[in-house]
């Protein structure tokens, strides 16, 4: 939709159909999770986990199916806890991540590198936008070695 022209009025559209990045989950129908890419998170995970505690509604809440009492008003020690539980999460799902796809991990990093990542993304090239090859996933993500 981002190429039709007059969808959106007060916007022009784009004259190329950029890259969509789906980030991986575990649904199975009617198709499972494929990653294209995968992208090492050791050396930023910290920075991570600190930016995902600042979205309230959407972590330490409980997102679209959550509730505010899952971080009650009032109470420090129970507020405390719910981020710490968040953030273990998270890792343990980027964790679970680098695992599941290690071996994808090799075609990005070298043997020695994917052997030791901790933390992993990996991300699968939407066919709804443009479809970029190795070189270009390259140059989308520049910190991978040359």
């Amino acid at each position: 939709m981002v190429t039709v022209p007059f969808f959106c009025p007060d916007v022009a559209p784009l004259k190329k159909n950029p890259v969509f990045l789906y980030a991986g989950d575990n649904f199975q129908k009617p198709n499972p999770f494929n990653p294209d890419v995968i992208v090492a998170l050791d050396p930023i995970m910290e920075k991570k986990l600190d930016a995902l505690g600042v979205m309230i509604s959407q972590f330490a809440e409980g997102g679209a199916n959550g509730s505010a009492d899952l971080l009650p008003a009032g109470d420090a020690d129970k507020q405390q806890k719910r981020h710490q539980q968040v953030r273990e999460n998270f890792k343990r799902r980027q964790q679970g991540i680098a695992e599941r796809f290690r071996s994808k991990l090799g075609e990005w990093y070298s043997e020695d590198q994917a052997a030791h990542v901790k933390f992993a993304e990996a991300f699968e090239v939407c066919e709804y936008g443009a479809r970029p090859n190795k070189d270009e996933l390259k140059r989308l993500f520049p910190f991978f070695e040359k």
